[in-house]
């Protein structure tokens, strides 16, 4: 055997680069909502995959040991009140859009927790509603530790809003938000924020990880993240869980009925408009009239809070159920249905449609955001055109009737696993952590 004898510098070297690198992810809960999914998903991945992976949380929803909660206090209380306030009175005191947008005026300093001084890199998601402010970011980028940051939206790209609704002003300035009653004004609360995060990018190295590519032409187009570097990476699912299941056992485990077909529609909140819960109702109109034998052969399993206000609107019978967040109990709905419908107008890669894939089941979706990279028209799913009923009637009627129905579920499923799977995608982060950190240089 050949033996090495290294100098003392050497040896230092080694030790460094061996160890398990240790990353530290942020999001504001653990469970609820789909960036909340996401992080948490990642953080398994990467543990799966030979890192150190923690996720630090205002809200936390499980017992998971890698999970840490920010001390609850009344503080972390006044200051998500606080923010909406202020909100409110950039609003002319309307409630419009309250929850729309962020301004990111209050938070927690982290830097001085353990879980942050011990991470090699630091990994933003989510960190809205008194999370962190523009302040405690400020702070975290100052530390010198390397950060990536993965946008589920488009909030570190824009002034305040999460989704534009179409305004471009992000691209220069924003002024005039759209948000704001009256359209606000040149030096609006949208204008101000813009010109905080601009202050707070400059000359600063940061990582932005996108879910999809539509998000990713979003970002290049923003005059705040000109000159960082951007990536697009979609986020993970655990394939050996989310899985095609007998159909029948799925529907008794739901105690949904046997016989008829069933479309699936779920959000955290049914009726937040930016889910188009609108153009499904219509949608399911146009259908039923067009194919009235489908009343007696359709329903609609409607899944998320206040999922009970659609059993009177829908012309097929309604199926609610309430918010789920239990994955294993998600996996046996999606194995209960037929199709995954989402009316989403703005949407960046929804977690429910690679959910909905995996386990088997064909999706309709808009031609909107990251849904059309998700859905491969006619091959896995339907894209329809942009807000329009009559063609998300098409879609679900040629999904539910097309003889090559067991193909698509099974292209589904093939997109799933070869896209989004966990291994694939830790290590594609791992790639930017290692850029990051210098660990490959």
């Amino acid at each position: 055997m050949t033996s090495y004898r290294f100098s003392s510098k050497t040896t230092i070297f080694v030790q460094i680069f061996c160890k398990k690198m240790r990353v530290l992810l942020i999001n504001t809960s653990e469970r609820i909502g789909g960036a909340a999914i996401a992080a948490s998903r990642l953080m398994e991945s990467l543990k799966n995959n030979g890192v150190k992976a923690k996720l630090l949380v205002r809200d936390k929803q499980t017992d998971q040991i890698s999970v840490v909660e920010l001390n609850r206090s009344r503080k972390l209380l006044w200051k998500f009140v606080w923010e909406r306030i202020v909100i409110w009175c950039a609003n002319h005191f309307k409630k419009n859009n309250l929850f729309s947008v962020d301004i990111a005026n209050t938070g927690t300093d982290i830097t001085r927790l353990p879980e942050f001084k011990e991470a090699d890199v630091i990994h933003l998601h989510w960190i809205n509603q008194g999370m962190l402010s523009l302040k405690n970011i400020d702070k975290i980028l100052a530390s010198g530790k390397p950060v990536v940051w993965t946008m589920h939206d488009m909030w570190p790209c824009t002034g305040i809003c999460h989704y534009t609704r179409g305004c471009t002003n992000y691209q220069k300035e924003c002024h005039h938000c759209p948000y704001i009653y009256q359209g606000g004004g040149k030096k609006d609360l949208s204008n101000r924020v813009f010109c905080k995060k601009q202050k707070l990018y400059k000359g600063r190295h940061l990582t932005f990880v996108t879910c999809s590519h539509w998000l990713e032409d979003r970002v290049r187009s923003s005059a705040l993240l000109a000159g960082h570097a951007v990536v697009s990476i979609p986020n993970a699912i655990n394939i050996n869980l989310f899985q095609p299941h007998d159909k029948q056992e799925a529907r008794a485990k739901c105690m949904l009925p046997r016989e008829p077909r069933l479309i699936l529609f779920g959000s955290v909140k049914i009726t937040d408009k930016r889910k188009g819960l609108d153009y499904l109702i219509e949608s399911c109109k146009l259908l039923a009239d067009s194919h009235p034998e489908l009343k007696e052969q359709l329903g609609v399993v409607v899944l998320g809070s206040q999922s009970q206000q659609l059993e009177n609107k829908l012309p097929f019978k309604v199926y609610p159920l309430d918010f789920v967040a239990d994955e294993h109990r998600l996996v046996d709905i999606y194995n209960a249905v037929d199709l995954y419908v989402t009316p989403s107008l703005e949407d960046n890669l929804p977690n429910t449609i690679m959910e909905a894939m995996a386990c088997g089941v064909p999706c309709v979706g808009f031609n909107v955001g990251g849904i059309p990279e998700m859905i491969d028209h006619l091959h896995n799913g339907y894209v329809v055109e942009y807000k329009s009923a009559e063609d998300f009637a098409n879609g679900i009627y040629w999904t539910l009737t097309d003889s090559g129905y067991s193909g698509l579920s099974e292209q589904a499923v093939r997109k799933a696993v070869s896209n989004y799977s966990e291994g694939i995608i830790a290590k594609k982060y791992i790639e930017v952590y290692n850029k990051v950190s210098g660990r490959n240089a």
